[in-house]
C-alpha cells in the first residue's frame, strides 16, 4: 500500500464518499455495502472498509448499523456533526494528506525521465514526502473529480510550466485558491527565452536543467521546506 492511500487518507475518501452521498440523496445511505466502495475509498479489502467505518465510529465521524444479517453492509449511514465539520474542512482544503501532487505536461521525453528519476527522489528524500502525478492514482470515478480531490488533500503541489500547459495552470490556481503551497518549476532554456504566463513569471520557480540536477535537487528541497514551514 503506497503512502498516499494510508489509512488516514482512505478515512478520508470514506467521509467525503458519505458525505457526498448523503447531500445527493437527502437522507441517510439505507444499504453501504463495502465491496462496491472498496475502490472508490482506496482499501485493500471491503474488511478493511467496514474497520474504517467501525473505526470511525468509535471516534464519533460517522453513525450506522452493520446488517444484522452479516455480510459487508451497513445501514443507514450518516456523517455525524463532527464528521461533517471534517467533511466541510476538506472541501476547502484543510486536511493536509502525507504527499505532494505534481501538475505537468505528460509524454515529454525529457520532463517524464527527469520527474521520474529526479524530481520525485528529491522529494522523498528531502522532505519525506512521495510525489504523485494523476498517472499515479487508480481509483474508480470521474477523473475531473478525482483530480480536485488528489489536489484538496495533497501538502503541496509543484507544477511544471515548461510547456505553459493550460491544464497546469488550471490546476495550480486551483490549489492556490485551496491556499495550499505551490512550487514551480520550469525548464532553463524555455524559461530564459520565453519566461513563463505573467501571473507567474514573478512567483517563486525553481529552474532545471538535465545538466545541473544536483543543483536542482538542492533548490527544490529548499523550497519545499521554506513552504511546508
Amino acid at each position: 500500500m503506497s503512502d498516499f492511500t494510508s489509512p488516514a487518507i482512505q478515512a478520508m475518501n470514506l467521509i467525503r464518499y458519505i458525505g457526498d452521498e448523503v447531500s445527493r440523496l437527502g437522507k441517510p445511505i439505507e444499504i453501504l455495502d463495502c465491496a462496491k466502495i472498496q475502490e472508490i475509498v482506496g482499501a485493500p479489502s471491503d474488511e478493511f472498509v467496514q474497520q474504517l467505518i467501525e473505526d470511525l465510529k468509535e471516534h464519533g465521524a460517522i453513525k450506522g448499523h452493520r446488517n444484522p444479517e452479516g455480510g459487508s453492509s451497513f445501514f443507514y449511514v450518516n456523517l455525524t456533526l463532527a464528521g461533517w465539520k471534517q467533511y466541510e474542512a476538506e472541501k476547502r482544503g484543510e486536511f493536509r494528506g502525507n504527499y505532494g501532487f505534481i501538475a505537468m505536461q505528460f509524454g515529454d521525453s525529457d520532463l517524464d525521465p527527469f520527474v521520474k528519476d529526479v524530481v520525485k527522489p528529491a522529494v522523498k528524500e528531502g522532505v519525506g514526502y512521495d510525489l504523485v502525478d494523476m498517472r499515479d492514482i487508480a481509483r474508480a470515478g470521474v477523473i475531473d473529480n478525482i483530480l480536485r480531490t488528489q489536489i484538496r488533500d495533497a501538502a503541496f503541489l509543484i507544477v511544471d510550466l515548461t510547456h505553459d500547459n493550460p491544464g497546469a495552470y488550471w490546476e495550480a490556481g486551483y490549489a492556490e485558491g485551496l491556499g495550499k503551497p505551490v512550487i514551480y518549476t520550469c525548464e532553463k532554456k524555455k524559461f530564459d527565452e520565453k519566461k513563463t504566463h505573467f501571473d507567474t513569471n514573478h512567483c517563486t520557480t525553481v529552474i532545471w536543467s538535465k545538466d545541473d540536477t544536483e543543483g536542482f535537487k538542492q533548490v527544490l528541497t529548499a523550497t519545499l521546506r521554506r513552504s511546508l514551514d
